[in-house]
């Protein structure tokens, strides 16, 4: 504090003088505040909703207790209008193996009898299966959830 009082005479620089920086001060950082959340509000609400971001947790993330409950927090899970889906699937395996399926030659037509075929993956895929059990609009969806093997 001395130091800066020293240097401060000998730059001839006034307490007064700093003081109506202070106001000016507080305006800009509270105007950084401001663009700081402004910008993670905006990437939050364009962030992408791919596949791999929705359905893959690989390795599959270490919450043993009410994993469906984070994953759909953290993941931003929800259905049209901020409703909570029913059930929603994440997929634990490597993203290249769950490519892998659209180039096998095991096609069969799709069970919601779409014109679409549907490919079948050679191997079962590890995978937790979370069903609603209470909740209607996100973020209050509470689930639970189901490993398979």
């Amino acid at each position: 504090m001395i130091l800066v009082r020293a240097a401060a005479k000998r730059k001839g620089i006034k307490a007064k003088d700093v003081k109506g920086l202070i106001p000016l001060m507080i305006i800009m950082v509270m105007i950084f505040l401001i663009f700081l959340f402004w910008e993670n509000e905006l990437y939050e609400e364009t962030m992408v909703s791919t596949m791999e971001h929705l359905h893959v947790d690989y390795p599959r993330s270490d919450f043993p207790v009410r994993y469906c409950n984070h994953m759909i927090l953290q993941r931003i899970i929800k259905g049209p209008d901020n409703t909570c889906k029913k059930e929603h699937v994440f997929i634990h395996e490597r993203p290249r193996k769950i490519n892998s399926v659209c180039t096998s030659p095991q096609k069969m037509a799709c069970p919601n009898h779409s014109t679409i075929l549907c490919f079948q993956s050679e191997t079962k895929f590890k995978m937790t299966v979370c069903k609603l059990i209470e909740g209607i609009r996100y973020p209050s969806c509470r689930g639970t959830g189901a490993c398979s093997p």
